[in-house]
């Protein structure tokens, strides 16, 4: 099974990329965020047609989340049971035996603000869901844009953005709490290339540069990551014109 997440920044924009990509990579699950469209506006037909059964939840202009499978998707949750929240930023769905929730964790905007303090209480909501998800199912894995870079190496210049939003020392202790329920990166399970990203800033040639940071994880159980056998990121469409500024990140599970 291989299984990705994809903040596509506009599903209306970015839908032939997203068919693009699928037809090159068939992967089994693929977790979106920021699709930033109304149910009533979601692709579903042609998602469909790709080879994908799809579950979302959406909202206008902002957020916006889905999981693609070429499996059937059971028991699905939209939103935290333990956080009321109007943003459109959480799903789950099991397949094959796997949970899967896909999150779009806020931004937090500045250090101090009050979009980073909504970041941090988000946060301790979803560890608390989400320890609970664990208890239920030992194949787990969470997917998604978590708007958090975890250590200096998965930030391109670490001097210029310590102590700022994407990096701040709660930020980075929000994420490490949330593994510490038994949870792994699966990108870290693997020898890896050193300056690996998967988010690019559109300005001052950021991309061409490699001016990025690594904030899209796919975190996986422990009994998932001794299933997991590669985890690599696809910086292929970023190239792409009109590209999202995030690019796919691709486990494989055997």
């Amino acid at each position: 099974m291989k299984i990705a997440t994809w903040n596509v920044n506009s599903l209306k924009v970015r839908l032939p990329h997203l068919l693009q990509w699928l037809a090159a990579n068939p992967v089994d699950v693929l977790c979106l965020q920021e699709t930033k469209l109304t149910d009533d506006k979601f692709p579903v037909a042609e998602i469909n047609a790709a080879g994908y059964e799809v579950v979302f939840s959406g909202q206008k202009t902002y957020n916006g989340v889905a999981i693609l499978s070429r499996l059937p998707l059971a028991d699905v949750v939209r939103n935290n049971p333990y956080y009321q929240d109007e943003q459109q930023r959480l799903i789950a769905a099991t397949v094959d035996g796997v949970r899967i929730i896909c999150a779009y964790v806020p931004n937090g905007q500045a250090v101090g603000s009050d979009k980073y303090a909504y970041k941090l209480g988000w946060f301790d909501a979803l560890r608390k869901w989400v320890g609970e998800e664990l208890n239920i199912h030992e194949q787990f894995a969470i997917l998604g844009d978590y708007n958090i870079a975890p250590e200096d190496r998965d930030v391109h210049d670490p001097e210029l953005w310590a102590g700022q939003i994407h990096c701040s020392d709660l930020e980075r202790e929000a994420l490490r709490e949330l593994c510490g329920l038994g949870l792994v990166d699966a990108f870290r399970l693997f020898e890896q290339p050193e300056k690996q990203y998967s988010w690019w800033d559109y300005r001052q040639m950021a991309f061409r540069r490699n001016r990025g940071l690594r904030i899209d994880h796919i975190l996986l159980s422990q009994a998932l990551a001794k299933r997991c056998e590669a985890c690599v990121i696809d910086r292929e469409p970023r190239k792409w014109e009109q590209p999202s500024d995030h690019t796919p990140v691709i486990a494989t599970i055997v």
